[in-house]
């Protein structure tokens, strides 16, 4: 039987998770750039939302509104002021960046009169990654300081809300294309050709083979 582990079998995976078929894992990234052209032909679906935690919500949404993967998994890139670049970060933390609403005292990053907390967490399933806490917000954060966030992106936090509340598994890799420095936008430009080989690297590993 082919299919994709909830946790890594034998170099990665916990030999205690259960499979799930390829046919039932959702690949999703932001642009297709990401995934290069090396996403083809795959038994799993494969979702792009487009930028910034609007579209990620709404794509994402409407898709599990007509099917139901038993795994949603993320791909996509980001800056990170503590990881170098190339690095691939499993994403087990999520914050909204860019939610203030501190003039009304709440903290930064926490939504007003929303039930759900304003950490989402996700079970930690690769432990040969390096594990990080993600910060999404509608901004490309080039120069400019963000606390509290080990990488930075644009979507994954939406992500990790729709499926929270879908009650669907979900797993983020992030590959760290720069620095979120000065020069992220080329940096971010350069290394996009990595991160569709690194992701599909990984794919290929999460893809396993078991005889029953």
């Amino acid at each position: 039987m082919c299919g994709v582990l909830l946790d890594y079998r034998p170099v990665f995976w916990s030999p205690t998770m259960d499979f799930v078929h390829p046919n039932d894992v959702l690949i999703v990234f932001a642009l297709p750039s990401e995934a290069g052209d090396r996403f083809h032909g795959l038994p799993s679906n494969v979702l792009y939302t487009g930028v910034g935690k609007v579209n990620a919500s709404y794509a994402l949404t409407r898709w599990l509104s007509q099917r139901r993967p038993k795994l949603v998994l993320s791909f996509g890139t980001a800056g990170s002021p503590k990881f170098p670049p190339h690095s691939l970060v499993e994403c087990t933390h999520f914050i909204q960046r860019d939610m203030d609403a501190r003039g009304l005292g709440f903290a930064l990053g926490e939504t007003p009169m929303d039930p759900m907390p304003s950490v989402i967490s996700v079970p930690r399933r690769l432990p040969k990654l390096v594990e990080g806490r993600c910060g999404s917000g509608d901004s490309f954060v080039s120069g400019h300081n963000v606390v509290g966030c080990d990488v930075v992106d644009m979507e994954a936090y939406a992500l990790a809300k729709v499926c929270a509340k879908e009650e669907i598994p979900f797993l983020a890799c992030k590959y760290v294309t720069d620095g979120g420095d000065e020069s992220a936008d080329r940096d971010w430009a350069d290394n996009l050709p990595h991160a569709a080989a690194a992701f599909r690297d990984l794919y290929d590993q999460l893809v396993t083979v078991a005889h029953s």
